[in-house]
This record gives C-alpha cells, structure tokens and sequence, in this order.
C-alpha cells in the first residue's frame, strides 16, 4: 500500500475476482487461429482501449518499475511480440515491468503487455520470459480479453457478488475488488479483465500460441513448461509458508483450468513437437538482467512479513489471522482465505469517523445500496487509536454474507480501513487482525529493509544448505531457494554455476 493518501474511491476490487496478489500467471486454447494461421492485427480501436486501462493498470500494480531489468523486458518482449501476427512494428507493443510483489503477468487489447517484477525474479532464463509475454500475446491474438468482458457485462453486481461467494471466498488466491467500482467506466473494467481468469480453453490456445511464438523467435519452446512449474512450485510454497493445505486450495490462477502438472506434461509434449534444434535460453544474459533486482515488497508501499504487514512510512501495522493470505498492493492489502476475504486502504479523511466509514461503505457496495444497507456504527479505541465499524448483510444466490467496514483514524487528517467479507455470522474470524492495528514505533520502521535478487557464482564447496542459509528469510530458507532456482532438493551444484539468492540491500 502506497504512502499518499488515497480517495476511499480508489479502494479497488473489493468483493470483486482479480488475481492479484496471488500467483496470477493464466497460461493455454480454443482451436481458433492456432490451427488457421491467420491473426487479425489489432484495432485503432483496441489501441484505445488498451491506452485508456494502461494508466489504471500502472496506478494498481506500482507503476513501472525503476531499474535496468526494464528495458531488458521491453526488448525481450517486443522482439517475440512481432512473432503474433498482431503487427509487425516492436514498436507498437508497450510492455511494461511492473513495480510489484505479486507473481503476475497479463495483457490489454491493442498490444499492451506486463509482468511483475516478482515473477521475473522467479524465472531462470530469457526463453522463460519469452514464454510468459508470448502466452500473454496469445490471449491478445486470440481477443480473449473481449470474450470475457462480453460475458462480464452480462452479469448484474449482485451475480458478481454470488460469483465471488462461491468462488473467490473458496479461493485463496480470489482477492477482494470494488464491487461498486467492477462496472465503473470501460478503462477501469478493461483494467479489471486484464487480471481476471481465463477459461481452460483460453489458457491451453494461448499456452500453444506462446510455445509457437518463442520458437519461432529461436527460443526453447519448452520454456512455457519450465516457468509455469517454478509458478506451481511457488504457489504450493506460498501456501505451506501461510498455514494452508496446497493440496486443498488451488491458486486462483489454476481454478479453472488444467492442473498443473497436466499443463505441465502438455507444455512440455508441445514443444517437443516443435522440434527445435538448439533453441536459445540466453541464462546468462537474463541473470544479469535481474542481478540486484527489488524482491517481494518495496518498503516505501509497506512490506509483509509472516503474518504481518509493516509500512515504515505510514508507521502502522497489523496481523492477519492463521491460514489468511496476505498480499500488499499498491493502494490496498488483500487478506483472503476460505473463511473471508478482507482489503486495508487508506481514504480521504476529514476528520470524521462516521462518515468516513459511510463513504467506505458506498464504495464498497456502489449502485447496491438499496439492497444492502449499512447498519448502526459503533465507536471503539483500538491500542489507543480511535476506531469505528458498521456491519451489513447481503442476501445472494449463493446465500447470506456479511460485510463490515472497520476504520481507524490516526490523526485528524488521516484514516485507514479494512473492508472485510465472510459468510453471515462468521465476521469474528477477523476480530483478531481489526484488533491488532498499531502504530509502529522509530525502532521498528527504521529496521524494515528492501529485499533484492543477488547472482552469485557457486565456489568450491558450495552446497545448496550453505547457499540457502544466505537468503534474507528467517524461516524456509532451503525451501524459498530451491524454487527460486527451480531446483530439486537433491540438486547438486557444481563450482562456476551462477545461481539467485535473496540479500538486503547493501548486503
């Protein structure tokens, strides 16, 4: 979460289906024009479109990130882009490398193209990354995007909202959206179904898409089969590091689709199909790219920690409960599980509890208001902060829910707030975490430090336990190493091999 602060107007997704801030990487097809050939370039008009979502994307996902890696993801992108078919021109691919957290990539009409920060750190080589774009350009090719907005706008706020209850409230990778926001304007809903889920069908044309369009550039097809392993063993990771069972929560980018080992296998038989002789990885090239790259949170939008998030420049800070998701965005934190679903933002503050609490509920619940109606607001004093909450109960397809807006004001001219959704009559399971909102004191801010990505070359005697206890975790060190690098427990490393750990900076 940002430091500025940030309209309750801008509390986004809130009830709504977006993957960020889970392991949001969609990646294979309708047997549409993989099997013709022919692509239709894109549209002055899906240019626009793309333009008009760009800025929100930006504004929701960090803006883009400030290092050499960005470049570097620019010409890897636009070199496989000209591969689509969409245009011929570089030039007219925007791909950006976005400032955030979360281990995402996704795509807007008219050739606009991004991937986190995160997820590059997660990759292993360039033909990887030339694999997440191309996927990406496959959805583009295939307009998926315009596919899944025509269903959208179909869909009352209520069905979204019954949607979200059987979905996104089961799904620990579902983060909560604005609900009243979902329908707002054609750049904001572009923005949104840029990170919604794809159908199986649409993820397996666009994972046969990528594999055609990096072989074609002379990359290794088979890296589409890498990336989304490491994808998969990093989502599994995720989930053991917050309590919960892998084997029973599925990441909201694989809800819909093919498990991951079957996409996997699939990938995999692909690419051999392509028979590709010597196709590039370019390893080298890409861990030079990434060598001193920002990991996991950047301090100046706060950072998680276990079960905490930590903001040194706002000084506040608060936990989430055992087996909840916690993921930092740009002007919100998500916190979900199969139990409820919950976003931390900020708003305009006037001084006013109540009626701040008010216009958060507005937000939230848009157009719905006569439906859904925000009962008595109690006032409280939360570790010597003044707080207050409103409940209300929505009656859906799906059942009952509850929501409450619980708000907490710092000084006169700033508030914060959690906007929280669980089944009625089980809102206590966030009792703890509205509780445990405080203020950080000197100590504590001054201690919370950037995390970056640092290549080392293996010596002698180097094993992957010594290499491990480098990383800049106090648990599952081993672990958070070995997917990182794609690596199996039993690996061996051998002297002059360069592999990534995670230092502080200046370390």
């Amino acid at each position: 979460m940002g430091r500025g602060t940030v309209p309750v107007k801008t509390s986004l997704r809130l009830l709504g289906v977006t993957l960020a801030g889970s392991t949001a990487l969609g990646l294979a097809s309708q047997p549409l024009l993989a099997q013709s050939g022919t692509v239709r370039p894109f549209t002055q008009a899906e240019k626009n479109q793309g333009a008009q979502a760009h800025a929100q994307i930006m504004q929701e996902f960090g803006g883009e990130y400030a290092g050499p890696a960005t470049a570097y993801v620019r010409t890897v992108g636009q070199g496989v882009a000209v591969q689509s078919g969409l245009s011929n021109n570089p030039n007219d691919f925007t791909v950006t490398l976005l400032n955030s957290p979360v281990n995402n990539a996704f795509a807007l009409p008219g050739g606009f193209i991004y991937s986190t920060r995160q997820l590059l750190a997660l990759m292993n080589n360039e033909a990887e990354l030339a694999g997440v774009l191309a996927h990406e350009l496959g959805h583009t090719a295939a307009r998926h995007s315009q596919q899944r907005q025509r269903r959208a706008t179909r869909n009352s706020i209520l069905g979204v909202l019954a949607t979200v209850l059987g979905g996104a409230i089961g799904d620990n990778g579902g983060l909560l959206g604005s609900l009243g926001g979902l329908l707002q304007n054609n750049a904001m809903q572009a923005a949104q179904m840029a990170t919604l889920g794809f159908s199986r069908s649409q993820e397996t044309q666009a994972d046969d898409l990528g594999i055609r369009y990096i072989s074609a550039a002379g990359y290794d097809p088979a890296a589409l089969a890498t990336v989304l392993a490491s994808l998969d063993a990093q989502n599994s990771l995720d989930l053991r590091l917050s309590g919960q069972d892998a084997a029973r929560n599925i990441p909201a980018w694989a809800s819909t689709h093919p498990d991951p080992a079957s996409r996997v296998r699939r990938a995999t038989e692909r690419a051999r199909a392509m028979n590709v002789v010597n196709g590039r990885t370019n390893r080298d090239q890409f861990l030079n790219a990434v060598n001193n790259l920002l990991y996991a949170d950047d301090p100046r939008q706060g950072v998680v920690e276990g079960r905490q998030f930590l903001h040194p420049d706002l000084r506040l800070g608060f936990s989430v409960p055992e087996g909840f998701r916690i993921s930092n965005g740009t002007t919100a934190v998500s916190i979900g599980s199969a139990n409820g679903q919950a976003q931390f933002t900020m708003g305009s503050f006037s001084g006013d509890l109540d009626a701040y609490v008010r216009q958060a509920f507005q937000t939230v619940v848009g157009q719905n208001q006569s439906n859904v109606q925000l009962g008595a607001i109690n006032r409280t004093t939360v570790n010597g902060i003044p707080a207050a909450y409103a409940t209300a109960r929505a009656t859906t397809q799906q059942g009952q829910v509850d929501l409450i807006i619980f708000a907490y004001a710092f000084d006169s001219s700033k508030a914060y707030h959690f906007a929280a959704l669980a089944p009625a009559g089980r809102l206590s399971v966030f009792d703890a975490m509205f509780a445990s909102v405080r203020r950080l004191t000197p100590a504590e801010a001054s201690a919370i430090r950037p995390r970056r990505v640092s290549v080392v070359t293996v010596r002698r005697g180097d094993t992957v336990q010594s290499l491990a206890s480098r990383m800049a975790y106090q648990d599952s060190q081993l672990e958070r190493f070995l997917v990182l690098n794609a690596l199996s427990s039993s690996a061996v490393l051998t002297p002059g091999q360069r592999v990534k750990i995670v230092t502080y900076a200046g370390n």
